[in-house]
């Protein structure tokens, strides 16, 4: 069911707005912002998950690094006002890094701090891999570490998959619904992925949902990056060999990627990996978090810029961040490093 976009005021006036070709036939729709303030500091570009349009990022998270950093968000292939053409131009997951590469050169941008959530994750990781001179740091929200080959013995195999309740709505996202249903469907999906700990705030989802339709000009919801080509992502064994300083992030209520993953990444990884916990999160990013995370990706890129300026100067071995989480209720948010 298709619709005609729609642009509401606020942060979607703000800044500018790209068409950038990713490959002859593919255009993708980028926002770029500018930071609040002059700032020798090096852009971010948010690399959303599986699906999710540059708007599934929310505003107060974008206007908290805005603070330090011009931000850029962008729609994956298939998600947002980005072309939709995966029947007849199919892909594997593996471009859509490319595509983020795509992205920076259409803004000009040599170098930037890199955060993904879910599969953004997963192209960071490989960005991490093959194009780290691209990169001042990476930042991985609620992922898992790219897959071993099965030959070797890495652990893969006794991590926990995704909750049952999770793997039921993933069999359901193209199943057909009205506008209505399929609001109702995102909220649900978001309510289950967010964990159960922390309050859930149905009307803030769904106006994220709306905002989004709105802004495609459509209903269904990609199904596009489930179909996509797995090939090249058995790469797993070479993340010891990352050097760009990475923050892992975990979300201990996770049902996607539930712990140990983080912990896994992170030992993956190895000696460029800072791991750190946001309590009460899951898989989802509800206002209600974006202070305290916001707070770590600043603190993180800020260390890693004063890591690169003066390589003397030893990674930070605790993150304070928890200081400046002072608005979140008991307990939520709480940025602890492990």
């Amino acid at each position: 069911m298709e619709r005609p976009g729609v642009e509401r005021h606020g942060v979607e006036s703000q800044g500018t707005v790209r068409t950038v070709e990713a490959e002859p036939g593919v255009t993708l729709w980028v926002q770029d912002l500018p930071a609040h303030r002059p700032t020798p500091a090096a852009p971010v570009l948010l690399m959303n998950g599986a699906g999710s349009a540059g708007y599934g990022w929310p505003d107060a998270l974008v206007e908290a690094l805005r603070e330090r950093h011009r931000v850029v968000r962008y729609d994956h292939r298939d998600t947002g006002r980005s072309t939709h053409a995966f029947e007849d131009r199919p892909y594997a997951v593996a471009d859509l890094a490319t595509d983020a590469l795509a992205v920076l050169d259409g803004c000009g941008i040599d170098r930037a701090h890199l955060v993904g959530i879910g599969l953004g994750g997963t192209l960071v990781q490989l960005l991490a891999l093959d194009a780290p001179h691209r990169m001042v740091s990476a930042a991985l929200l609620c992922s898992a570490a790219l897959p071993c080959s099965a030959a070797l013995d890495t652990g893969d195999a006794d991590l926990p998959g995704p909750t049952r309740d999770v793997r039921r709505m993933w069999q359901e996202l193209g199943d057909p619904r009205d506008e209505a249903g399929e609001l109702a469907w995102r909220v649900e999906y978001w309510r289950r992925v967010s964990g159960g700990v922390l309050p859930f705030d149905g009307v803030e989802f769904a106006a994220r949902e709306r905002r989004i339709m709105d802004h495609t000009g459509r209903v269904e919801p990609c199904t596009a990056h489930a179909q996509a080509d797995l090939d090249g992502l058995d790469r797993g064994g070479e993340l010891g060999s990352v050097t760009v300083p990475t923050l892992v992030v975990e979300a201990p209520e996770d049902p996607v990627h539930p712990p140990p993953h983080a912990d896994h990444l992170a030992a993956r990884i190895g000696a460029a990996a800072q791991l750190v916990t946001v309590d009460g999160m899951g898989h989802a990013l509800p206002d209600l978090l974006c202070e305290p995370i916001a707070a770590v990706l600043l603190e993180h890129a800020a260390e890693a810029e004063e890591a690169e300026a003066d390589p003397a100067t030893p990674q930070a071995e605790a993150v304070p961040a928890a200081q400046q989480a002072e608005q979140a209720p008991p307990g939520a948010g709480q940025p602890t490093q492990r």
